[in-house]
């Protein structure tokens, strides 16, 4: 009689947990993208109990498309990603090299090649995360060199499909644009995950998020204007996410920290260095129709 396997066991020793649960608090909301990495480690956590007990199996592909605006936490998904992967034995090392068309495509014949090459060495092990990997493909122009990078990447993504994973990043439309350049590019990649953005809610528990992080604090009344700074900010260009908010939050410790110094020669409390007031937030230039920074 054949003996009989708990899974959790195998779980426990694994140490993904640990990996999931860390997902679970970093990132606020993403319940879709949440659920569908769990699948993916339930997935070659029993691929690996079958090699266990000699159940013979391809091993499942691993390239990833992750697709969504920025701010959506797409970075830190690919690292929690390559951490799961290198505990469970399919990545060597479990670390992540992040890419964008510059350090792929060259200027001149001959060039694109090494640098390519150079970068996949570099990802061995571990995850080579493609940022904005639209960029690489560039439609109407002979001289450009991209699709040469997609090429080699395609070769080595087949070849050496054991020692290391490639995720392609970038914006939902403009990555479907991407994959049509290139016939054998979309049926390489076993798991395409969106990004959706976050809500009003999830903005604003991010914003607590960073103020706790740094022992900072709203008002009652800073709540709400930082509610209506999010709902504002959402509607100007270059929105961010996470990214936005958390720039924001810079911001207005900037304002907090001028209003204090404004107040020099009086003694402060505790309280007065860790609370953010409504004043620190409407001063900022979103109520004015503006992006900060500009």
């Amino acid at each position: 009689m054949d003996s009989l396997i708990n899974l959790s066991d195998s779980y426990a020793d694994s140490g993904v947990e640990e990996v999931l649960c860390k997902l679970e608090c970093d990132l606020v909301g993403l319940k879709p993208v949440k659920t569908r990495i769990k699948e993916i480690a339930a997935l070659l956590l029993v691929d690996r109990v079958r090699q266990d007990i000699n159940l013979s199996s391809t091993k499942p592909s691993l390239h990833m498309s992750f697709t969504g605006r920025p701010g959506t936490g797409k970075t830190t998904v690919a690292c929690q990603i390559s951490e799961i992967l290198h505990r469970l034995g399919y990545l060597r090392k479990g670390h992540v090299v992040t890419v964008t068309r510059d350090d792929l495509v060259g200027q001149y014949v001959g060039h694109t090649a090494p640098k390519t090459k150079e970068m996949i060495k570099r990802a061995q092990g571990g995850v080579l995360f493609v940022d904005e990997a639209y960029y690489l493909y560039k439609t109407g122009n002979e001289r450009d060199y991209g699709a040469e990078a997609i090429e080699i990447l395609l070769q080595e993504m087949e070849r050496q499909r054991e020692d290391f994973v490639v995720i392609f990043a970038g914006y939902k439309d403009l990555m479907e644009t991407f994959y049509k350049s290139n016939p054998g590019l979309y049926s390489r990649v076993a798991h395409h995950i969106d990004f959706p953005d976050y809500t009003d809610k999830e903005l604003m528990e991010i914003a607590n998020l960073f103020l706790v992080k740094e022992s900072y604090s709203f008002s009652e009344n800073a709540i709400l204007a930082f509610n209506e700074y999010i709902q504002l900010r959402r509607q100007l260009p270059f929105f961010a996410n996470a990214r936005s908010i958390r720039n924001a939050i810079d911001r207005t410790r900037l304002r907090q920290a001028n209003r204090l110094f404004s107040r020099m020669g009086e003694a402060l409390s505790r309280e007065d260095l860790m609370t953010i007031e409504a004043s620190d937030i409407k001063a900022s230039s979103v109520f004015k129709g503006q992006i900060e920074g500009r």
